[in-house]
């Protein structure tokens, strides 16, 4: 899954689905910090810009007040529209289109301290990618690289160590223990997820074998 942070008191839709709050598609620079939106090319000739944002709903950074930058110090969004192709933000104190122009490509971020804080079973994106993949024995099975939305409920991207990547659906029945702290998951994959991989893997040998 992949319900991102909608609205700035962290309040979240109703779902059957554990919650991965996204305010970030990519892990923290560092522990104090996480990537909010980047701002991307000038829009017109009065100072707006198009805008990256990686809440829920795309206008809520504007809620959230000055957000820090990488060299440029604190920037504050005044105003924010959504149009078919993008989402156009105008800048506190940019009013013209040479000033929107500098802006381009900077990263926008949030402090941790000004995150509220998640319920039972909501975790934030950034803190879900890393996590070492475990069964219910304890057998390692990859690593969580990715959370992606397309379109139905979230869905986990698992490297396997000497195998392929696998998607699977992060439900209760498909992850019934996150375990930030312990810095791992519990994973119960869907029958048959693995064996096509294992299968390969037994088919190989056996050439290597025959040869």
């Amino acid at each position: 899954m992949s319900f991102y942070l909608s609205r700035p008191d962290g309040a979240c839709p109703p779902s059957k689905f554990r919650f991965a709050l996204q305010t970030a598609t990519m892990p923290p620079m560092n522990d104090d910090r996480l990537l909010l939106g980047e701002i991307g090319a000038a829009q017109g000739l009065k100072g707006e810009v198009r805008l990256k944002s990686y809440t829920e709903d795309p206008a809520a950074i504007a809620a959230y007040g000055p957000l820090d930058t990488d060299a440029r110090g604190p920037i504050e969004i005044e105003s924010v529209r959504v149009t078919p192709k993008a989402l156009i933000a105008r800048i506190k104190g940019v009013t013209t289109r040479e000033g929107a122009e500098a802006l381009n490509r900077t990263k926008l971020y949030l402090s941790r301290a000004r995150l509220p804080e998640s319920e039972e079973d909501e975790w934030y994106q950034a803190d879900l990618i890393g996590l070492a993949v475990v069964g219910e024995d304890g057998e390692p099975l990859g690593r969580l690289i990715a959370v992606h939305n397309f379109g139905a409920s979230d869905i986990i991207e698992i490297n396997r160590e000497g195998g392929k990547n696998v998607l699977v659906h992060f439900t209760e029945a498909t992850v019934p223990k996150v375990d930030i702290a312990g810095g791992q998951i519990v994973l119960v994959p869907p029958e048959g997820l693995f064996e096509d991989e294992a299968s390969g893997a037994e088919a190989d040998h056996d050439r290597e074998h025959d040869a």
